[in-house]
């Protein structure tokens, strides 16, 4: 039995067009920034996807796409973060 201290995981989706690309992973603040931890697969059509099961709460994330970070540019959200650059936000309710 589940009390209610403890936290509902939900499968949260992430996804971006890049049919030019050759690798890409999903990294942020759950994976510690690892762009290992969540590498991406693409589809016929060039969407790269992943899909994580997350605990509620707001997370920053970007792409690693042919080793370089990327936005998100589905994202409506971002923050600055220490390097300079924007980070994507997702927040999971």
């Amino acid at each position: 039995m589940k009390t209610s201290k403890e936290k509902k995981f939900k499968k949260v989706a992430f996804s971006f067009l890049a049919p030019e690309a050759d690798r890409a992973a999903l990294g942020g603040d759950f994976s510690d920034w690892d762009p290992t931890r969540h590498p991406m697969k693409k589809d016929k059509k060039g969407v790269w996807k992943a899909s994580l099961n997350l605990a509620p709460g707001t997370y920053q994330y970007k792409f690693f796409v042919d080793g370089a970070w990327v936005n998100d540019p589905n994202c409506a959200e971002c923050v600055f973060n220490p390097f300079g650059s924007l980070n994507s936000v997702k927040k999971v309710e």
